[in-house]
């Protein structure tokens, strides 16, 4: 991406920098999100089993899931890892307090993470794991309780043996999405000058000075070009003594195109997370009721039924088709590339509509299912307390009229824009254009009959 479709946001808010060079900008988003991660363990161990009256289930897997997926992820990026309250802990143990920067090294034991690991498979495993058991986690509150405070202790033991956020980088199901769809967008955390930071020692970005810590996402401005590993948590800003790193508004999608950092475990996660959208879509929200009822264990062998069905479709059939799609291609494009190379180029294209079919998705559950937080509320327990006076407010879905619309619009952006991805990928694998046009049909086909199926499954 050019410089001049950038813009540097600090040339018209300028107050912006100082807000984010201050130590105090990650505490106040941290402390404020560990309390009502707190409140969701507390409430879903001691509170009510009545999952949409319980906190913990209504303000976790409605209310935060819905600002996520429809605001935060694709308007800010990875904006919610340096709010995330589950690896702080871990972080405040290593840097021994939680606002000031202690002088000395990180407190861990040192060990060095694997190389073998360092990632997305663990969070792609681990997203699948979790998959599984959704339809379970989604309604039973003890046992979305018990997997938060599973996820806050490994943290918390990641950041003992490992230095920095090892969690956050490798292991974290969300983080791996998250991740992935940042790079649609139109935010990043950038360099205004390469060639700065090339020149100048020490690089105070990675190894931290008097004002900042090193960054702890393992990364160096410098030469960053993706969105993917970068948490926005602004220690690099803070560091940099040349006021060189900057946030940019840039056009959406751009990270889609960065060719040479394209790797097989991304695609994997933009495979799953599109199926497990679409598994999603028709096992919560379809008409078949006994579907919900094996996801949600009513029998052992209907579950294992389940799960097995659900990891073949995510590991061998939607990439399998994927893999037929790219030979396609290859073969009308008459692409010189090797088929796996192929394979992870193209699922880039799955990006785009990965995201919208999740945002799709979460405006089925948002908008019929928001409306028990305003109860929820006023009684986080479900104890029978009225602390806001709205413990009484009755169920109402919220615009159900506009949903379809609303999943129509939003799945055929993401379409089109999946398109217009398989088309630049092409052109990047051949000069020819009637060739980029020919190898882009098949993947053009495959793209249309997901979203296809999932107009099909919200609209009947």
């Amino acid at each position: 991406m050019i410089k001049s479709q950038r813009i540097n946001v600090f040339q018209y808010v300028p107050f912006l920098r100082g807000v984010l060079r201050s130590r105090l900008f990650q505490p106040v988003l941290t402390i404020s999100t560990l309390f009502f991660f707190t409140l969701a363990i507390v409430t879903g161990l001691f509170g009510t089993p009545v999952g949409n009256r319980n906190f913990g289930i209504v303000f976790v897997w409605i209310v935060w899931w819905g600002l996520l997926i429809i605001l935060l992820v694709p308007f800010l990026g990875r904006l919610w890892c340096a709010a995330c309250p589950i690896p702080v802990p871990g972080e405040w143990l290593q840097r021994r307090g939680i606002i000031n920067r202690r002088k000395g090294r990180l407190s861990t034991l040192r060990w060095k993470f694997p190389k073998r690991l360092r990632n997305m498979w663990l969070q792609n495993f681990g997203f699948l794991g979790v998959a599984i058991f959704s339809a379970i986690i989604l309604t039973r509150p003890e046992v979305s309780a018990w997997l938060l405070l599973g996820f806050s202790l490994i943290g918390i033991i990641l950041s003992i043996l490992y230095e920095n956020r090892v969690f956050c980088r490798y292991v974290c199901p969300v983080g791996g999405f998250i991740g992935l769809y940042s790079l649609m967008s139109p935010v990043e955390v950038r360099v205004q000058d390469p060639q700065v930071c090339a020149t100048h020692t020490p690089k105070d970005c990675i190894i931290g000075n008097e004002y900042a810590y090193g960054c702890p996402w393992m990364v160096f401005p410098g030469t960053l070009e993706r969105n993917t590993y970068c948490g926005m948590c602004m220690e690099c800003i803070k560091a940099c003594p040349k006021n060189n790193v900057v946030i940019n508004l840039r056009p959406v999608g751009s990270d889609l195109m960065v060719a040479k950092e394209r790797r097989l475990d991304e695609a994997y996660k933009a495979f799953i997370m599109l199926a497990c959208a679409l598994l999603y879509s028709v096992v919560l929200l379809g008409p078949w009721g006994w579907l919900k009822q094996w996801a949600n264990m009513d029998t052992l062998p209907h579950w294992l039924a389940y799960a097995g069905v659900f990891l073949l479709a995510n590991l061998l059939l939607l990439p399998g088709l994927f893999t037929l799609t790219a030979l396609l291609s290859q073969r009308l494009g008459r692409i010189q590339l090797p088929l796996r190379q192929l394979v992870t180029d193209y699922a880039y294209t799955l990006v785009p509509l990965g995201l919208t079919a999740w945002i799709a998705f979460s405006f089925s559950l948002v908008f019929t299912n928001g409306s028990y937080a305003l109860g929820v509320l006023s009684d986080p327990f479900g104890w029978g307390w009225n602390l806001f006076g709205t413990t009484e407010s009755t169920w109402m879905p919220f615009g159900s009229a506009l949903i379809p619309f609303l999943q129509t619009g939003i799945l055929t952006t993401g379409m089109l824009f999946a398109v217009n991805t398989a088309y630049k990928i092409a052109g990047q694998h051949t000069p020819n254009p009637r060739q980029a046009l020919r190898g882009m049909l098949p993947v053009t086909g495959f793209i249309m009959s997901i979203t296809f199926a999932f107009l099909w499954l919200y609209l009947g």
